[in-house]
Order: C-alpha cells, then structure tokens, then sequence
C-alpha cells in the first residue's frame, strides 16, 4: 500500500466516525423533539379546559362581588340613615331631657336644704371631738 491508498483509507475511516458520531447526535436530538412535541401536546391538552374553568371562575366571581358592592350600598344606606335618625332623637330629646335633669337637682337641692341654724355633725371626729381646723357648715350647704 502506497502512502496516499494509507491517507485515503484513514481519511474514509475518520469519515465514517464522523459520519457515525453525526447520525447518533441526529438520533438522539430527533427522540428529544419527538418527547417535546408529546409533552407541548398534552400540556396542551389540560391547559385548555384548564383555562375554560378559570375563565368560568372569574365570571362567577364577577357576579358575587356585584352583589357584594350592592349589598355594601345597602347597609352604607341603612348606617347614614341611622346616624341621621341617631342626631334626630339626640336633637329631639337630649335638650329636654338634660333641662328635666337640672330641674331633678334644683328640686332636690331645695328639699335637702337644711333650716337656718342646724349644722351638720362634723365629718371628721376623733372621739367626739373635732379635729382642729374644721369649720362649722353654713345654711348654704358648703364651707364658709
């Protein structure tokens, strides 16, 4: 064998290596696409229905926060009416009610008035006598 048949000969072998090397790469990235096209398909397949149900959802859920939002009107509505009614019996009989009050204590005052003259026990006695520096009380119910 001449050194040119020797080249050629390990030229072909280095080729077919090549060649070999290039088929198995080709095979394995073909059973990769093939797997990927599966897995998109079935992710396909769920996320579909998945996304009908979800749809599905909001609007249910749409129409439970309108309700939501007329029922808050409504007790928003029946709280300021409250409040209004609440200053109207306020305004209504506070001022009447507060004058009938001062009028209770002004009678009552009057009636435990005591006659000119009588003076109350002491307060404060140490065995029956009076502790120095206490007074007497007057006709006017308070200390002189």
């Amino acid at each position: 064998m001449t050194g040119g048949e020797v080249a050629g000969l390990l030229v072909a072998v280095f080729w077919a290596i090549l060649v070999s090397f290039l088929a198995v790469v080709l095979v394995r990235l073909a059973q990769t696409l093939k797997a990927a096209t599966r897995l998109v398909t079935a992710v396909t397949e769920q996320a579909v229905p998945l996304l009908g149900e979800a749809s599905a959802t909001v609007r249910t859920a749409q129409t439970q926060l309108e309700k939501v939002e007329t029922i808050t009107t409504d007790v928003q509505e029946v709280t300021s009416n409250a409040s209004a009614l609440s200053a109207t019996v306020a305004t209504t009989f506070g001022g009447p009610l507060v004058k009938v009050a001062a009028f209770g204590y002004g009678v009552r005052r009057a009636l435990t008035r005591r006659p000119a003259g009588s003076e109350r026990a002491p307060r404060r006695t140490v065995t029956g006598r009076r502790l120095p520096g206490q007074r007497p009380w007057s006709r006017r119910g308070g200390k002189d």
